[in-house]
C-alpha cells in the first residue's frame, strides 16, 4: 500500500493528511446541551482510542456548551453544524478545534464567507461533509441520483467557495450509503484534489451489517493508499465505532492499538474450548493500549504455527494444550488451566496485572 500524498492540516492536536498516521474518530451520541453526560462520554471514548471527537450543533445552546466541554477533554472538538452559519461563529468563538460543515445548506454565501474568515483567523479547518441524502436539488436532477460524480462535484463546488474567499485549510469527505458508490467518489476525489480526505460510509447501518459494510468500504479505500482520518458510522454505542476503526487499520497493517487477537472458527477437530478462552482473554485485556498478538487455536493442523508466529498463544490437543511465548514453546498445559496460563504470559509480557 503506498498512500496517497496530501495537505497536511491541523486539527488541534492532530495532523490530518501529509502522511500523518491514519486517526480514528467518532460522534458522541449524547445531546450536546447536557454538558455533564457529554464529557463523560468523550472521556470514555479518548480511553479506547478516540482521537478526533465530533458533535452535533443544534441550537445555539448547543454552540455555547462547547466551550465548557472543550476544557475538559484532551482530544480535538469537531462541531458539526447545519443550516445556521452563526452557529458555526458562535462554534468557533467557543475554541472548537474544527468545523464540519455543508457550505451549500449553511446559509447564504454572505454567511459561509463570515465563517471562513473566523476560521482562518482561530487557526480552525474546516471539513466540507457531502453525503448522498443530502446532495443538492439541481444536481440530483443532473445526475437522477447520488451517484459518485453527483457527490464529487457537490464537494468540488464546495471546495471553489471557500478557497473563494481564501480558505484552503479544507478536508473533505464524500460519503454513501452504498459502498461502491462511496469507494468511486472517493477515487475520483483523490484523484483530483490534494486536500485530506475523511473516509467513512454514511448511515452503515446496525453493528454487525454496519460493521461489514464500513470493512469493505473504509477497508478498500484505505488498500488504495487513500484515507487519512476515518469514521465508522454505526446504530450503537460510539465506543463500537472506536473499536471497529482500529481493527480495520491493524488488519490492514496500517496502526495497531491493545491486542490482536487471531482465534480458529473451531471444526470438529477442535479439542479445547477456544470460545470460552477468546471471550476470557478480551475481557482481560480490554483496557491494554501496547500492540500484542494473541493466537488461541483450537488444533494442531494450523495452531502451533499461528501460535509460534504470535506474540502469545496457545496450541490445543486432546485434553490439553501448548503455551508459546515469543516463538518458544513454553510449557504443555492441561486444558482446564489453559486460560490461566495464557492470561498470566501476557499480563508478564506486559507488566501489567490481571483484571479479578
Amino acid at each position: 500500500m503506498k498512500r496517497k500524498r496530501t495537505k497536511a492540516v491541523q486539527l488541534g492536536s492532530v495532523t490530518i493528511g501529509g502522511g500523518a498516521p491514519i486517526s480514528v474518530q467518532s460522534m458522541t451520541k449524547t445531546d450536546t446541551r447536557d454538558i455533564e453526560s457529554t464529557v463523560k462520554q468523550i472521556l470514555s471514548l479518548e480511553e479506547i482510542g478516540c482521537e478526533i471527537i465530533r458533535l452535533a450543533v443544534l441550537d445555539r445552546e448547543a454552540a455555547e456548551a462547547l466551550g465548557p466541554i472543550r476544557k475538559r477533554i484532551h482530544i480535538p472538538l469537531v462541531a458539526d453544524i447545519h443550516f445556521d452559519y452563526r452557529l458555526a461563529l458562535t462554534a468557533v468563538a467557543n475554541g472548537v478545534d474544527g468545523l464540519r460543515i455543508n457550505p451549500g445548506n449553511i446559509g447564504s454565501e454572505t454567511g459561509v464567507e463570515k465563517v471562513a474568515h473566523a476560521a482562518r483567523a482561530a487557526g480552525v479547518p474546516i471539513r466540507i461533509g457531502v453525503n448522498s441524502g443530502s446532495v443538492e436539488k439541481d444536481l440530483l436532477e443532473k445526475h437522477k441520483k447520488p451517484t459518485a460524480r453527483a457527490l464529487l462535484e457537490s464537494a468540488m463546488r464546495h471546495v471553489g467557495l471557500l478557497e473563494k474567499y481564501g480558505f484552503e485549510d479544507i478536508v473533505l469527505s464524500l460519503k454513501a450509503t452504498d459502498v461502491r458508490t462511496t469507494v468511486e467518489a472517493y477515487r475520483m476525489a483523490a484523484a483530483k484534489t490534494e486536500y485530506p480526505l475523511h473516509v467513512g460510509v454514511t448511515e452503515a447501518g446496525p453493528y454487525g451489517s454496519g460493521t461489514v459494510k464500513s470493512a469493505v468500504g473504509i477497508g478498500t479505500l484505505l488498500y488504495l493508499g487513500i484515507g487519512d482520518t476515518i469514521r465508522v458510522s454505526l446504530t450503537g454505542k460510539p465506543h463500537e465505532e472506536v473499536h471497529v476503526g482500529w481493527d480495520i487499520l491493524t488488519s490492514l497493517g496500517l496502526r495497531v492499538r491493545g491486542p490482536e487477537i487471531i482465534s480458529c472458527p473451531t471444526c470438529g477437530r477442535c479439542q479445547i474450548d477456544v470460545l470460552g478462552i477468546v471471550e476470557k482473554v478480551k475481557a482481560d485485556t480490554k483496557n491494554l493500549k501496547e500492540p500484542l498478538k494473541i493466537a488461541i487455536m483450537g488444533c494442531v493442523v494450523n495452531g502451533p504455527g499461528e501460535a509460534r508466529e504470535a506474540d502469545v498463544g496457545v496450541a490445543g490437543g486432546r485434553g490439553s494444550g501448548v503455551l508459546f511465548s515469543k516463538g518458544e514453546i513454553i510449557r504443555t498445559v492441561p486444558d482446564d488451566q489453559l486460560c490461566d496460563a495464557l492470561l498470566e504470559e501476557i499480563h508478564r509480557l506486559t507488566n501489567c496485572d490481571r483484571v479479578q
